[in-house]
């Protein structure tokens, strides 16, 4: 139906634009917190939550408002493909406007390039800020998987698009997720004296 087409690429840009805004503000952090060790910092008061929340919000807000102008000038519909498989008739997704499309994946792309840059300047950091290497691990399989996955989807045609679509989301999501947990997992199971406050604190 209509409505599913909508939801579906509106609320995949969405979501995936709060994980990739997540990931920044996160990064932003890891710079932060390495500055404000430095005795008299100025980069002290911007330790704390406010700042990656509001990063967060107003990050994803810009996806937000592309999504809302998108549903109000040219939304995705349903159409019927006659010409994939003669004899068959396909129901499948219209993005609607092609350049709302394109400026949800450019935005996301945006977002995954900002935080693979700044986590690849800070990876060198000492190991108790080395957080930023998982980042740039994460980043790293996100593009790739995506710029694999975009001239595919571009270039399949009925049922082939969902499933290119499908996949690139469940690669992406789960390289997102294990590269920045899985390390922290495989410490707190195989080291977890390091995993204490005065350890951290040397």
């Amino acid at each position: 139906m209509d409505i599913t087409c909508m939801l579906r690429h509106i609320s995949f840009g969405i979501f995936f634009t709060v994980v990739l805004s997540s990931v920044l503000a996160k990064t932003i952090m890891v710079c932060i917190a390495f500055k404000a060790t430095t005795p008299g910092s100025s980069w002290r008061k911007w330790i704390g939550v406010k700042l990656p929340n509001s990063l967060v919000v107003i990050l994803s807000s810009v996806q937000v408002l592309n999504g809302v102008l998108w549903l109000t000038f040219s939304p995705p519909f349903q159409e019927m493909d006659l010409d994939t498989y003669p004899g068959k008739i396909i129901l499948q997704c219209n993005e609607g406007s092609k350049l709302a499309f394109y400026l949800m994946l450019g935005y996301m792309g945006f977002l995954a390039a900002v935080s693979l840059i700044l986590a690849f300047m800070v990876r060198t950091l000492p190991d108790i800020y080395n957080e930023a290497k998982y980042i740039t691990f994460s980043m790293l399989v996100f593009c790739s998987v995506w710029i694999c996955a975009i001239p595919a989807y571009l270039s399949s045609k009925g049922k082939s698009t969902v499933s290119v679509e499908v996949f690139a989301i469940l690669a992406s999501g789960d390289g997102i997720v294990l590269c920045m947990f899985l390390p922290k997992l495989w410490n707190i199971l195989t080291k977890p004296e390091l995993e204490t406050r005065p350890s951290l604190q040397k």
